[in-house]
């Protein structure tokens, strides 16, 4: 479904002679044949849709980061270059929960584990991948987590 997304984005682009953004479309293809290859070098038959998710929000990360190193390197172009690269990566992300949303989110899991302290926030973390892939910063996730198992109960 995903890699159907981004073969017709690549068609569509090259279609429209759009080269920006056909080329960034052929840097996604190509990250995902290798992750697939090595998949298969491991006997599986290469990435699942939950994968293909965490290797473009990898990238989408990696996109923002080198946007922000750019700008405080007096680089702009290069950094307008990568923010327009990772508003096409999020395309095919699922939309981002609020920080709002997450909060509740994070706050129904702890109750629904029954987590009583920081040992159990790796099954609370677990439980959040599982039911909102790619749909959060599990960074900051992780952090509001700690914060209500620390909070006295």
């Amino acid at each position: 479904m995903l890699r159907d997304k981004i073969a017709n984005a690549l068609k569509a682009a090259q279609e429209d002679n759009n080269k920006r953004r056909a080329a960034t479309l052929r840097l996604i293809t190509a990250a995902i044949m290798d992750r697939d290859m090595a998949a298969r070098e491991q006997g599986r038959d290469g990435l699942s849709e939950e994968e293909l998710m965490d290797l473009l929000h990898t990238m989408l990360v990696q996109r923002e980061q080198e946007a922000t190193h750019c700008e405080a390197s007096g680089k702009v172009e290069l950094a307008v270059q990568e923010r327009e690269e990772a508003e096409m990566i999020r395309e095919f992300l699922p939309s981002q929960l609020s920080e709002y949303e997450m909060k509740l989110v994070c706050q129904t899991v702890v109750e629904c584990v029954e987590a009583r302290g920081l040992r159990d926030m790796g099954r609370c973390m677990a439980e959040l991948k599982e039911r909102y892939p790619g749909q959060m910063d599990f960074a900051k996730a992780s952090c509001m987590v700690k914060q209500m198992l620390r909070a006295p109960q």
